[in-house]
């Protein structure tokens, strides 16, 4: 059992305090008895400067980093001093900071404490027994503000091995700290691989989705230049009935001598260095205007006095989704919408391209798309979300895609068949995913 004789007194069993077995060559030992304990004082703006006359003055924790002391102020006066040598160690705010001065003198204020030790007692061996009480010291504080009490450390109990042990103990863990650090970057670059990897799989998902290599081709599919026939002619028809208004640029994209082309305002070009990637034979490439129909011009937005005075009944969508409730509503049927600025369009925090459902009412922020039948929403949702729509933003401070700049978009168009499989299978896949 340990025992503990303090002065003239009986000596006193201690077994309730020693929280370990230690080798019968080390002591338990009060750090009273083995170190001196200066603590700070602090000195008015007026007694120190910045420009270097004088000795340091080390006023906290800022004057500590990795381990090195950073010295920003001098001062002529002072009456708390630590010499080269001592365990700074901080007891007021960032508590816990340490470092071994080399200074040859500074003075300290109160935030800090110097420690220096008596005998053969290393500093170092000082130091890594302070960095496992840290914790313990700044609970037992009473004041409100985090510190350590100058009383707490002087009574508290430190395992003591020989000299040359110290000396071992502290080599040991210099060179495990090595590994540690090592191993702690790791860890972090994991961490963060961990954190990333299902949003970095499902963009690969949607990536390979929409460039034909996530299913097998069907030969029998009806090829997506039939469909896309199919919505010049449906467009035409809108036209027509005046439901929509004609295109003034209308582009038709094609294929000739294994280059794509494409027809603007009866003029002929070469579009090979526009085109991002490979798409299977039965796929057609287009422009996002020509392939969508625009209902932009329908949209009202109201503004929060407005809506204040409103029921909330339907849905009230803006650039990123429902944010709010209204009485009334615009559209009643799926769209797709499409969020117009923000920074979500450059930061894609959240998917820029969803579908609108039931009865609803869109303001100014989202663009509102409708399709013929045979070119699904989803898929096309699905392509926006996969691509980098950076070169089609205006402005950083405020991004914005105006309509030119979305109609622009070029798009590729599956077979209608194929356009359901792909949708299925995102969405089986994505779900998958968001378990992760």
């Amino acid at each position: 059992m340990p025992y503990e004789k303090i002065g003239k007194n009986e000596p006193v069993c201690i077994a309730d305090e020693v929280p370990f077995e230690i080798p019968e060559s080390w002591e338990w030992v009060r750090f009273s008895s083995i170190i001196e304990l200066q603590s700070g004082q602090d000195m008015a703006p007026d007694k120190y400067n910045a420009n270097g006359d004088g000795i340091p003055y080390i006023t906290g924790a800022s004057n500590i980093e990795n381990g090195s002391v950073i010295i920003n102020r001098w001062t002529e006066y002072g009456k708390a001093f630590a010499y080269k040598g001592d365990l700074l160690l901080t007891c007021k705010g960032t508590v816990g900071t340490m470092a071994i001065l080399d200074e040859p003198q500074v003075h300290i204020a109160r935030q800090i404490m110097a420690i220096r030790t008596t005998g053969e007692i290393g500093i170092l061996y000082i130091q890594v027994v302070l960095e496992t009480l840290v914790a313990s010291l700044k609970a037992a504080a009473k004041s409100m503000i985090p510190g350590i009490a100058r009383e707490d450390v002087l009574k508290s109990l430190l395992p003591l091995p020989p000299y040359a042990e110290q000396k071992r103990i502290v080599s040991k863990l210099s060179e495990i700290a090595q590994f540690v650090a090592m191993y702690s970057l790791r860890e972090n670059a994991l961490n963060r691989l961990y954190s990333s990897f299902p949003d970095q799989l499902r963009k690969s998902i949607l990536q390979m989705a929409v460039q034909g290599k996530l299913i097998p081709q069907d030969p029998t599919d009806e090829p997506a230049s039939v469909l896309l026939e199919r919505i010049r002619a449906e467009k035409q028809r809108l036209v027509k009935e005046g439901k929509i208004k004609k295109d003034k640029h209308e582009s038709v994209i094609f294929r000739r001598d294994n280059s794509h082309y494409e027809k603007l305002d009866g003029i002929e070009r070469c579009i090979d260095d526009e085109i991002p990637f490979e798409i299977p034979d039965s796929w057609s490439w287009t422009r996002f205007g020509t392939a969508m129909i625009n209902r932009d011009a329908e949209r009202i937005p109201l503004s929060v006095g407005e809506r204040s005075k409103l029921a909330k009944k339907h849905d009230y969508y803006g650039a990123s989704g429902v944010i709010d409730k209204v009485d009334r509503f615009l559209f009643s049927k799926p769209l797709l919408l499409i969020g117009e600025d923000g920074a979500n369009l450059l930061l894609r925090n959240k998917p820029i391209a969803f579908i609108a459902q039931g009865e609803y009412w869109v303001n100014n922020h989202a663009h509102v798309l409708d399709s013929v039948e045979g070119l699904l929403l989803e898929y096309v949702a699905t392509y926006i979300n996969a691509i980098n729509l950076a070169p089609y933003v205006t402005g950083t401070a405020q991004p914005k895609m105006n309509q030119e700049k979305m109609n622009s978009i070029l798009i590729p168009i599956p077979p209608t068949a194929e356009q359901f499989r792909i949708v299925h299978e995102v969405s089986c896949i994505t779900s998958v995913i968001g378990h992760l």
